[in-house]
């Protein structure tokens, strides 16, 4: 529906008035005092304060009319609510203000009879405007009154729609007449580079991070590499650690390179399983042989990639990877994993599948090979459940802006091949832009006011806890940018409310013990978060490695609906601080929320658990990971009679769930006698259910009795031939 234009209200001049000469007086006094009187006695001026706020109503028209849409400072997008009466929508400013105007531009859903009401605490509401014969369209309304809350309450409509808003403005003034200290939007940092075609030396310095990151697996180097719009000629950009590359286009072939971005372990003699933390997002390439080598392991990855050609998964010379992730990309020849030893694709399409090692698993890719598990090691589900691309920062025009892609359910194939993905853009200036020095207490101002954060490329350290309370905000990292708590705090945790992202970050645990690092929802969480829920990607957890770190469990995810979305929770077993009690870290990931999915899950090395399962209707398409290296005998990981604790464990309690494509291996090189009972365990029970399960012993170094409980071969005839224990089904 158009919106309905209203000329502003025109008024006569005002009536002249005769002065005296004592009245000329007068006024010229007053005028000379005025001009004497110090600047620093003016008022602020008012401001606005609503933008990018926490907004909320009491209905919604559909998926695409969200009360944000009201406070976004985008006019083409609007909140409309059900055809009933009442009906409201509120704001909250994060703090008090003295306000003095309410700016609204109706679409033509328009409410003749409605109030402006302020809240101080959001439950008793005072009147500061009412009218019962409201004309729409577009009206500024003088307001007066101290509030941190301001609704709009429609009693009656002047359609049969409902009520609907392109825009819900309040302009005043906070902290006693200064405007809020946080300011949105800004550069982008020293570590972001971005290049347009006609930038020179753009290889040179490709080659000089690459320099710098090759080899730098637990240095403070992070960099991001940015590429407008437009066609690139003879690069190669080799990919290092803590590097990030992507195209600033809304779609992948909006920015096309001709040549390459590549992967590969020769600074590690040829063995890629130690290449981690590096991101290539929202590119087109032509490879210069017609095959791109993209050789990863664990948190690496590969998104909205268009590569006109095939995709190698393997380091030069064929040495051993352990991947990897493939996401929203579209791969027109073959894929090629050859010494891959797992990988997860989602929501892609794929000219073809070469071969696979242990576990290869597909759900929602379009040329994804039927399901054979074990040999070969395919498993395959046609759709993926629920699914969220991960935020992206992109170029419109001349302005930054975030576009937070659609939820899809069973999706199938990419979002952007077929058209303009759907989704969100939400402009650069509604995020808080953090640069290294930033401390906790700004970024939680910042997220109080109502910003978005968007970490550059850098380490930080925080003091406190980032709380993130209001509902759609978006936490994204450039860079691998990574956040090390200090002094046993939580690094992060996120409210019990709806569709909040998390994107693109590492957190790395400092040398005192927190009780977790990453919690999403409060203990007790119990809302309903189907329709917009909070999405975890690309977020990693590093435990000790790049010096001593400790954790108790890393994260706890206690609200219901949650999407994780490729994260890899590591408790080192290389680098500084290792040690059985040096980087102590019980568990990885806890779920005490129902309905979570976890797609690509990646958990290894913890002292216990690697993964506990409370919460009811959870779902794992794709899990991978290692018992932890360094446990020194049989007795330090006894669990009461049971040999071991499991990889992956569903407790008791639960009545539903299920997962596809999960493997375990053990490596004690500490003590190669060691005995794990089983890779996994769970309740026998009619709703719980497994599909393609593998455990393998390294070279023998240890070995597992069973697969799942009490089911499944032992891996001990095997020997020191890493052949995996299979188990199609369970039970």
């Amino acid at each position: 529906m158009p919106a309905l234009g209203i000329p502003p209200t025109t008024s006569p001049p005002p009536r002249p008035v005769r002065k005296g000469l004592v009245g000329v007086m007068v006024t010229a006094l007053a005028a000379a005092l005025l001009a004497l009187t110090p600047a620093t006695h003016a008022e602020a001026a008012p401001t606005l304060l609503s933008q990018g706020k926490q907004a909320t109503a009491s209905s919604q028209e559909n998926g695409g009319t969200p009360a944000s849409a009201a406070v976004d400072g985008d006019p083409g997008t609007r909140w409309s609510s059900a055809a009933a009466d009442p009906q409201w929508i509120r704001v909250d400013l994060g703090a008090p203000a003295a306000l003095d105007r309410v700016e609204l531009s109706w679409e033509t859903a328009y409410a003749k009879a409605y109030r402006i009401e302020l809240s101080s605490n959001g439950n008793d509401w005072s009147t500061a405007y009412s009218t019962t014969t409201g004309t729409g369209g577009n009206q500024t309304l003088g307001i007066s009154g101290t509030a941190r809350y301001v609704r709009v309450l429609g009693t009656t409509r002047a359609t049969g729609y409902g009520y609907s808003l392109w825009e819900f403005k309040v302009f005043g003034t906070t902290n006693g007449g200064g405007t809020g200290p946080i300011q949105g939007g800004g550069d982008l940092g020293p570590n972001v580079h971005v290049f347009d075609p006609s930038t020179p030396g753009i290889q040179a310095k490709l080659d000089q991070v690459f320099q710098q990151q090759e080899s730098a697996q637990f240095g403070t180097g992070r960099h991001a590499f940015f590429f407008k719009p437009g066609t690139y000629n003879n690069l190669n950009a080799q990919i290092g650690f803590y590097t990030q590359i992507a195209g600033l286009g809304l779609r992948p072939d909006d920015t096309t390179i001709n040549g390459d971005v590549t992967v590969d372990a020769g600074w590690f003699n040829g063995n890629a399983t130690q290449n981690f933390w590096r991101a290539a997002e929202n590119l087109a390439l032509n490879p210069v042989n017609g095959t791109n080598r993209w050789a990863v392991s664990q948190a690496a990855s590969f998104r909205r990639m268009h590569v006109k050609g095939g995709l190698n998964l393997a380091p030069d010379g064929y040495g051993w990877a352990s991947g990897g992730y493939i996401a929203d990309s579209k791969i027109d020849g073959t894929v090629g994993p050859y010494s891959q030893q797992q990988w997860y694709t989602r929501d892609s399409s794929v000219g073809g599948w070469t071969n696979g090692v242990w576990n290869m698993t597909f759900s929602g890719v379009e040329g994804a090979p039927a399901t054979s598990f074990p040999n070969p090691p395919y498993t395959t589900l046609d759709t993926t459940p629920v699914s969220r691309e991960k935020p992206f920062l992109y170029l419109d025009g001349s302005d930054y802006k975030v576009f937070v892609p659609a939820k899809r359910t069973n999706a199938r194939g990419t979002t952007w091949a077929n058209g303009t993905p759907q989704g969100q853009s939400i402009p650069l200036s509604q995020f808080y832009v953090v640069k290294p020095g930033a401390t906790a207490a700004t970024i939680n101002a910042a997220l109080e006011q109502g910003l978005h954060l968007l970490f550059t490329p850098g380490v930080y350290h925080v003091d406190r806890t980032i709380n993130v309370n209001r509902a759609d905000t978006v936490v994204l990292g450039l860079g691998l940018a990574t956040i090390i708590p200090d002094n046993g705090v939580t690094a992060m945790k996120v409210a019990d409310v709806d569709g909040v992202k998390l994107a693109g970050f590492l957190i790395d645990a400092g040398p005192v013990n927190s009780p977790t690092l990453l919690e999403v929802g409060g203990q007790g969480a119990s809302a309903d978060h189907a329709a917009n829920p909070t999405t975890v990607q690309d977020v990693y957890v590093r435990v000790g490695g790049a010096g001593p770190g400790k954790a108790t469990t890393s994260i706890v995810v206690n609200s219901d609906d949650v999407i994780i979305d490729h994260t890899w929770v590591w408790r080192a077993d290389h680098g500084a601080g290792v040690g059985w009690e040096t980087n102590r870290a019980d568990y990885g990931v806890r779920v005490n929320g129902d309905d979570v999915l976890a797609t690509g899950l990646f958990v290894e090395h913890f002292n216990k658990f690697d993964v506990e399962w409370y919460g009811e209707r959870g779902r794992t398409i794709f899990y991978q990971n290692e018992k932890a290296y360094d446990a020194p005998n049989q007795a330090a990981i006894q669990n009461g009679s049971t040999k071991g604790y499991a990889a992956y464990r569903v407790d008791d309690s639960v009545n539903t769930h299920e997962a596809w494509g999960l493997g375990s291996y053990c490596n004690f090189t500490s003590d190669p006698s060691i005995r794990q009972e089983h890779g996994f365990q769970a309740p026998v029970k009619p709703g719980v259910k497994f599909h393609s399960l593998l455990v393998v012993s390294l070279g023998g170094m240890g070995h597992y009795e069973h697969v799942i409980n009490g089911t499944g071969a032992s891996t001990v005839p095997a020997g020191t031939s890493t052949v995996p224990s299979t188990l199609v089904s369970f039970p």
